[in-house]
């Protein structure tokens, strides 16, 4: 059985790799109806994971668990905007108004706490271990703050200058990070294709 699964990944595997290099109709359709059978199983596979998740929840509110409010208040919030999306449409400007008013808040407080937490992190580090690199990265990290945050230091003369000296460093390891990302998908892509890895039958 472990063979015939590994077999039909690997063929569908470089079926839809040669469709990326071998200009034929052919090729290219069988990439398309795999690629959207794909699309397809992962959209079903999300929504049992979101049916898990309200069982879960809602055993965690009937058993009177700790936090059991938050998981009901969970649920209704996801029947709600499930319901209004399906009926109103992702465009309806009431819709717009629930991402604008309540998503975008709650993205803006998580990275909000992850730039707190960078900061304590880079805090503890330089009482555990006091070299160059350390010093580098919070006195940037802090520097980075003050420019950003709605003050007058950011409106001072070359402030933004070197706002834009500090973004160029990271939208370099923003793109090392993608290239690293692209390098281990290929490589991970590969061990599947080569029978190395089998995520779908077993080793």
């Amino acid at each position: 059985m472990r063979v015939i699964t590994a077999t039909f990944a690997i063929a569908a595997g470089i079926l839809v790799l040669l469709g990326y290099f071998i200009d034929a109709d052919a090729l290219r359709y069988i990439g398309s109806l795999m690629t959207d059978w794909a699309i397809i199983i992962g959209a079903f596979a999300a929504l049992i994971g979101i049916i898990n998740l309200i069982f879960v929840h809602m055993e965690k509110f009937r058993t009177r668990q700790a936090g059991g409010i938050y998981s009901a208040l969970l649920v209704l919030s996801l029947i709600f905007t499930t319901g209004f999306g399906l009926l109103l449409g992702p465009e309806n400007p009431l819709m717009r108004l629930a991402m604008d008013a309540i998503i975008v808040p709650v993205e803006s407080a998580l990275m909000a706490i992850l730039v707190i937490t960078l900061i304590y992190a880079s805090i503890r580090l330089l009482r555990r271990r006091v070299d160059l690199m350390s010093v580098i990265f919070l006195a940037v990290s802090i520097v980075v703050l003050i420019l950003i945050m709605p003050t007058p230091i950011g409106q001072l003369p070359g402030a933004q200058q070197l706002l834009d000296f500090i973004n160029t460093f990271s939208r370099g390891g923003a793109r090392g990070l993608l290239l690293g990302i692209a390098l281990g998908t290929l490589l991970t892509g590969l061990r599947v294709l080569f029978g190395i890895d089998r995520p779908y039958g077993g080793n």
